[in-house]
């Protein structure tokens, strides 16, 4: 058993090798953790275990038993969570498709770093691959989320 965004799921019938990208795609429908390279150097599958960012498609699901799993379809409850506002307010995706891993990271960074630095967001940010290189709106973004900037 563990947790996906607040729901208990069991790991029965499930090979304990399987990452826990394809368990959340294929099994669960949460298909807004994106497969990227899958090798854990994009950044698209990015979700939190326990509130700390990781890379879905490299973790097996032995690893997460009895832990707490957020992907970003868990993020938002009756209004967008700060940082999904301020993608949204500074335009930041283009195609998309790195946009769920870049949120997840990003989140994590503010929980962590309330108030970070250019520098602060680099380091945490580092690992997010954006292919249409919006990591300029990406910055603003955190920074307007960080101040409570976002509309």
């Amino acid at each position: 058993m563990f947790k996906v965004n607040g729901t208990e799921q069991s790991l029965e019938g499930i090979d304990p090798s399987t990452p826990l990208l394809w368990v959340l795609r294929d099994t669960l429908g949460l298909v807004g953790t994106k497969y990227g390279c899958g090798i854990a150097q994009c950044g698209a599958c990015t979700v939190h275990l326990n509130g700390q960012p990781i890379r879905a498609c490299v973790t097996p699901i032995s690893a997460i038993e009895g832990q707490a799993i957020t992907t970003i379809e868990g993020l938002a409850t009756d209004k967008l969570n700060a940082v999904q506002q301020a993608w949204i307010d500074y335009d930041v995706a283009q195609c998309g498709y790195c946009q769920a891993g870049q949120i997840m990271t990003a989140v994590a960074l503010l929980k962590d770093k309330p108030a970070p630095t250019d520098a602060d967001i680099d380091q945490a940010m580092s690992g997010n691959i954006c292919r249409c290189g919006t990591y300029v709106r990406i910055r603003q973004a955190i920074h307007a989320a960080a101040k409570g900037g976002v509309a």
